[in-house]
């Protein structure tokens, strides 16, 4: 970590106004944290940890900077964001996220894109993505969903069911299955919970010849489809 500012990269800030994003600019001191993607799988950056006092000082200047007009967001960033280390930054984000301040998250995940250390970390935006389907933002979900192509990555089978899960939660069945089709032409095999949201959902929002074709694609992806279909722990999924 730097002792002195060096000139500011551009940031994907949260407008208020709208949910969606626009492009801003905050200060930032470079970290010298190395992470991969592209040599190979990594695990990801959040795995669960306590939170250090620097990050539960950050996450209170956030709000208090949030609810009052001083200091100011941008201050916070540049006081106390910009010199976080990277897993305290990543503990900023998920604890925004637990206490549902989708703004102040938003605005975080988009300041740490800009980290020297960042590469693009599909398990971030996976989280971000159902964070902003339960609060049915499918806008700023649908944006940070193509955001990932953008960065060189190809979605994996839970960022598409995060995202076929914010369309169904708003009913919008159309874009799910939709969505749901590109997923398996891109060769990105749907899971266990991707086929029950779906069924689920399909059954009802009384889309039974939908529902059917999901169940017929137990066969193709899914061992001993007829038990997984009617065993009752299917019930146990946690669903839209």
């Amino acid at each position: 970590m730097a002792s002195s500012l060096h000139r500011p990269a551009p940031l994907l800030r949260f407008n208020p106004k709208a949910p969606t994003f626009c492009h801003g600019f905050h200060p930032r001191l470079p970290s010298r944290v190395l992470c991969g993607l592209r040599d190979g799988p990594r695990k990801p950056l959040w795995r669960g940890r306590i939170l250090s006092t620097e990050a539960i000082q950050a996450v209170q200047a956030l709000k208090l900077a949030k609810s009052s007009s001083s200091p100011s967001l941008d201050q916070v960033f540049q006081s106390r964001i910009g010199r976080l280390l990277k897993a305290d930054l990543i503990s900023v984000l998920a604890e925004l996220r637990r206490q549902h301040e989708w703004d102040l998250a938003l605005q975080v995940f988009g300041f740490i894109r800009t980290e020297v250390w960042y590469k693009p970390d599909l398990s971030l935006y996976s989280d971000m993505i159902m964070m902003f389907g339960k609060k049915k933002m499918i806008e700023t979900a649908e944006q940070l969903f193509s955001e990932i192509e953008k960065e060189g990555i190809k979605p994996d089978t839970r960022a598409y069911t995060e995202m076929i899960g914010a369309f169904l939660r708003v009913g919008m069945v159309e874009k799910a299955m939709d969505l749901y089709k590109s997923m398996k032409e891109e060769g990105c095999n749907p899971d266990k919970l991707t086929l029950v949201i779906l069924i689920r959902n399909l059954e009802k929002a009384g889309a039974q010849d939908l529902a059917c074709s999901v169940r017929r694609d137990c066969e193709k992806y899914i061992d001993e489809p007829e038990k997984f279909l009617s065993e009752p722990k299917r019930r146990s999924f946690k669903v839209v």
